[in-house]
């Protein structure tokens, strides 16, 4: 996710230096007038005439290092090859690795992993498919599949930028809940394309994360591909984001003594995550919810240029209040945002209900600032995670995976997601609760236990898991 640049880090500058024009000395004095420190300096290649030198500096913040850069540019013989900081460094190589789970010492060991004793465990399958589930990676392993269409953040961006943001959720994934993901960015947009490519690897997986995938073919793709897999499918910009809004909902009406089903709901962006966290909050049994896009509320009777908005306009806004934003706040008690900066104003958080509740979920750049909104609103979340309350889907992906793969369920069902949420809100005690802490932090150990027991109770109930566990 795109956030804040961090207040201080390193970068390493892999500088070109002409023994003739330049000296070391004049390029440290460079630096440091610029505002770097140096901590280290390393040889990377020698030369008769030029040399090769990576210098590691302290920066205060990005600008500090772009400021740098330039100085070193403009200098006579020096060239700046790369500029690398912690972060780039980190992902050399990627961040993700696959390693085998035993040593193959002997050629007994080899015999039995590989020919001739797996093809009595191919055999196996072939005449019982349902035996990849335990005999192969299918049983702990998802694919996390992208198009690089919608970064967050970023934009369409193509399938190898988007790289790091899929190795970055495997690591997540493994990390939080001990579920193998490996990263799928596929080079095509086509909707056809991506859904036949999805069926064709589907039988090494136990399930499918669809993320950063374009509104609204996302729709179309998600809801093909659950009708003809076997497996569940999920796609985490949608239903991750409305799984954790609505825990953090379920906890901030608290906070205010409201009855969420009771609540004047305004939601600001109707894309592919604003239609699933408006689907949620239907099943959730909010009744009054008015969206509204770039052209104002959505009203039913209006012509839409698609059907996902179309839908949207039939099943919300029962009194048909129409307008902007401005217009239809009045009177509101939960405000959410899936938009972008500057949505909402301090004007209109005036016009809400008393104590309103105010979820602005763009990212990097809120709808409306925490110190915008100050003295005006009374809880308040964001996507971000220097302020408190961050909506973050790493609360919910990991513990859902790990319980749909646990109980080998079909598909993921709306009483799962219902499950997820409650389970996630349930982690914050009462004892704890407050206008600051309705959200468990993404680093809080059991979440994912949470979460994973839910949802394979609520897959039992729905009839769509296809083994209890223990």
């Amino acid at each position: 996710m795109a956030g804040p640049t961090s207040a201080s880090t390193t970068i390493v500058l892999r500088l070109e230096i002409d023994k003739e024009k330049a000296t070391f000395g004049n390029i440290a004095t460079a630096i440091g007038e610029a505002g770097g420190d140096i901590v280290a300096v390393d040889v990377n290649r020698p030369g008769r005439t030029t040399t090769v030198r990576d210098i590691t500096v302290n920066v205060m913040d990005s600008q500090q290092s772009k400021a740098i850069e330039r100085v070193l540019n403009d200098m006579d013989g020096v060239q700046v090859l790369q500029v690398s900081d912690q972060t780039f460094l980190l992902h050399l190589g990627g961040k993700i690795e696959v390693t085998p789970k035993i040593a193959i010492k002997t050629r007994d060991d080899l015999s039995r992993v590989y020919t001739p004793g797996v093809a009595r465990v191919c055999t196996a399958i072939h005449e019982q498919p349902s035996r990849a589930h335990s005999l192969t990676i299918k049983r702990n392993t998802i694919a996390v599949v992208s198009d690089g269409s919608a970064v967050l953040g970023l934009g369409n961006i193509g399938p190898l930028a988007a790289m790091p943001v899929m190795e970055g959720k495997a690591m997540l994934f493994k990390q939080l809940a001990g579920v193998d993901a490996f990263p799928i960015c596929l080079d095509t947009q086509d909707t056809e394309e991506i859904i036949r490519t999805i069926k064709l690897i589907a039988p090494a997986f136990g399930g499918i994360n669809l993320e950063d995938i374009s509104s609204p073919r996302c729709f179309e793709i998600e809801e093909r591909l659950t009708q003809e897999l076997d497996i569940p499918v999920f796609h985490d910009d949608q239903h991750g984001t409305a799984v954790v809004l609505l825990a953090g909902l379920y906890n901030a009406v608290k906070v205010v003594r409201k009855r969420l089903e009771d609540c004047k709901v305004v939601l600001c962006g109707v894309g592919a995550a604003g239609i699933a966290c408006t689907k949620i909050l239907l099943a959730a049994g909010v009744r009054n919810i008015i969206g509204v896009d770039r052209d104002g509320a959505l009203v039913r009777g209006k012509s839409y240029a698609h059907g996902a908005w179309t839908w949207y306009a039939e099943h919300t806004n029962p009194n048909g209040e129409a307008g902007s934003l401005s217009d239809v706040i009045d009177g509101a008690d939960i405000f959410i945002g899936v938009s972008g900066p500057g949505a909402l104003k301090p004007g209109d958080v005036k016009r809400m209900a008393p104590d309103p509740i105010v979820f602005a979920m763009a990212n990097p750049t809120p709808e409306i600032s925490p110190e915008e909104a100050e003295g005006y609103v009374r809880v308040m979340a964001t996507g971000r995670s220097d302020y408190p309350n961050q909506i973050n889907n790493v609360l919910c992906f990991p513990g859902l995976f790990r319980g749909v793969l646990n109980c080998r369920a079909s598909r993921v069902t709306e009483r799962m997601k219902l499950a997820a949420a409650q389970a996630i809100a349930s982690v914050v005690t009462s004892e704890e609760l407050n206008e600051h802490y309705i959200i468990p932090s993404v680093f809080n150990q059991s979440v994912a236990d949470r979460v994973k027991d839910a949802v394979m109770a609520a897959a039992i109930e729905d009839g769509v898991a296809r083994r209890r566990p223990r």
